[in-house]
């Protein structure tokens, strides 16, 4: 399975997959049913979750609503840290996760707008470098995985600042790749798939992320906070949720007072 997946990655355009392949894997769960893992974004339980990635990580993607540990993590953070599931919100989701995009829509105190370059899950066409939206105009912002793509992220970054009401937050997740450089690392002049894939972690991407990542942050105007969850909530919820244990989540607030772009 994890030669398929990983085969289907580096040759499926990705928005053929966003659309289709919820519908295979609701299949291919019935042959992963048990309860040593449980996913608590749908509730559902597994006696593992697939393998995922172009390099595959076992016990990876949930076959009921395809949760990465990287959103599992997540769910629980907004859930355990924030007052995300309560209180009214306008939020603005960029390249939406499938897994997230149902529940979500779900909500009533939600005012739920999905934006993407390209996906064909997100409602709204945008390009983050570019945000048609007003200034102080978004409560909550969540970007996973997507600065690594974009050409110019302080200019997606200053976007993201930009359309966030003052006191309102953000969630910016990137890749990590382990060792972690000290300094983000961009080369432009890298065009060959395969070198860009073993520079940057995927051929795809256009950096490779560091150690100053917050810093690049703070940069655009943001209070961030680098928080360790996984390693809060212990080992047995690691386990049971298949988290990831060097994924730390970038929460980034936009003052309310005294500081401006």
């Amino acid at each position: 399975m994890k030669f398929l997946i990983s085969f289907l990655l580096r040759h499926i355009p990705r928005r053929y997959l966003q659309l289709f392949s919820h519908i295979v894997m609701r299949f291919v769960s019935v042959f992963y049913l048990g309860n040593k893992v449980e996913c608590p974004i749908c509730d559902h339980k597994f006696r593992k979750f697939l393998p995922y990635g172009r390099k595959s990580r076992e016990n990876a993607l949930c076959p009921n609503c395809l949760a990465l540990e990287r959103h599992r993590l997540m769910w629980l953070y907004l859930k355990e840290k924030t007052d995300f599931f309560q209180s009214n919100s306008k939020l603005l989701h960029v390249a939406p996760e499938i897994c997230f995009i149902n529940r979500f829509e779900q909500l009533p105190h939600l005012d739920y707008i999905t934006a993407d370059i390209e996906s064909p899950l997100a409602k709204v066409k945008m390009d983050i470098e570019d945000i048609p939206l007003d200034d102080n105009s978004i409560d909550v912002v969540f970007c996973n995985h997507v600065l690594e793509h974009v050409n110019n992220d302080q200019k997606a970054m200053s976007e993201i600042f930009r359309v966030l009401k003052p006191g309102g937050w953000a969630i910016l997740q990137v890749p990590v790749f382990h060792p972690i450089p000290n300094k983000t690392l961009e080369n432009s002049s890298i065009t060959d798939p395969k070198e860009r894939e073993k520079v940057f972690g995927q051929d795809d991407h256009v950096r490779l992320y560091g150690k100053d990542y917050p810093d690049r942050l703070r940069s655009a105007g943001f209070a961030v906070k680098v928080e360790d969850y996984a390693k809060e909530i212990g080992e047995e919820a690691v386990r049971r949720f298949a988290l990831p244990t060097d994924d730390p989540i970038y929460f980034c607030r936009k003052p309310s007072v005294g500081v401006q772009q």
